[in-house]
């Protein structure tokens, strides 16, 4: 990327994406640009939000892959036998990991999730499967930001016999190349706002049990989210080694739901655009970014703030029209 052609990107981004925290586009595996904004530098850890809920799926095709998960199909309460199921309750029987994948699972809460006894309890995934079911549409979209993804997470835990930071350590993490350094608990709202805002955090939330979240909670550098992106547009292998099978690859990023009021397609846990590639998206403007046509990634990770401008629309406008061949 040419000097003025990126002159003009530092500019679009000072003035209308002033929140974004480090930028790497890698174009056929190559470095073409990368760039750290607000004090960053490439050893701050960003929380990318619900960028990990995209982790969370490559985690699973990896438990499918080594046999510790034996369909996308298996009920979820498959992984929970001695969860005790409220006699009227009955819905929550059939809801399958599918479903928990593509946001096709209904719960019980209508419009307001209730985040403050969600964060205020020990146990998220038990709060969490009480929550499943109820009389709500199974197949039905409908995207769960924080309450639904953490019983993804107890399943890696229960199928695999690992907690969801080693598994995702040994397998993931460790071969490309990336240090995610503990678990991260908070004992506060307080502890829990610093988290959001802090650069230098590295870590992956957890709740008392220990088991990690699954649609947020990560913190990654913009090369740890580029290194992600890059496996998945190489078909799983990195470094010569298949690290996530080519099949769940491919399957996990095209569309099996969709977000009809928005018209926006959803995969495994990977928001997909037909014909161009896919994106791992979290709040405040964090972004995997993978063009499957041009072989192009992107990755964006920003410091929070609410109502951001879209970051697929920059990318588009922006950064690919400028990547030279």
């Amino acid at each position: 990327m040419v000097s003025e052609k990126a002159k003009v990107l530092e500019k679009k981004i000072k003035n209308d994406y002033s929140n974004i925290a480090g930028l790497v586009v890698l174009k056929d595996g190559k470095t073409l640009y990368e760039n750290y904004f607000n004090g960053c530098t490439t050893t701050s850890r960003i929380h990318v939000y619900s960028v990990t809920k995209s982790i969370i799926s490559i985690l699973i095709g990896m438990a499918i892959d080594k046999g510790y998960i034996k369909s996308i199909n298996q009920k979820v309460l498959d992984f929970f036998p001695d969860y005790i199921v409220k006699k009227k309750e009955t819905t929550i029987q059939n809801v399958t990991l599918k479903n928990l994948m593509t946001m096709t699972a209904p719960y019980k809460y209508k419009f307001f999730a209730p985040y403050i006894k969600y964060f205020t309890s020990n146990d998220w995934v038990k709060f969490t499967l009480d929550l499943l079911g109820g009389r709500g549409q199974i197949g039905k979209f409908r995207y769960t930001p924080l309450i639904g993804p953490d019983i993804l997470s107890g399943i890696l835990v229960k199928s695999t016999g690992q907690s969801v930071f080693d598994f995702a350590t040994e397998n993931l993490f460790s071969p490309l190349g990336i240090t995610v350094e503990s678990n991260v608990i908070f004992h506060s709202k307080e502890e829990q706002l610093a988290f959001n805002k802090s650069k230098n955090i590295s870590g992956w939330v957890s709740d008392l049990t220990g088991v990690n979240t699954g649609g947020w909670g990560l913190t990654l550098s913009p090369t740890d989210m580029a290194k992600i992106g890059q496996l998945c547009l190489d078909s799983g292998m990195w470094n010569g080694k298949q690290i996530v099978s080519t099949g769940w690859i491919d399957e996990s990023t095209k569309e099996h739901s969709r977000w009809k009021k928005l018209n926006q397609l959803y995969g495994y846990l990977w928001w997909v655009e037909n014909g161009i590639g896919y994106a791992a998206m979290g709040d405040g403007g964090n972004v995997i970014y993978v063009n499957t046509k041009k072989k192009i990634v992107v990755s964006i990770a920003s410091l929070f703030v609410p109502k951001v401008k879209d970051r697929i629309e920059l990318i588009k406008e922006y950064i690919e029209p400028i990547i030279e061949d």
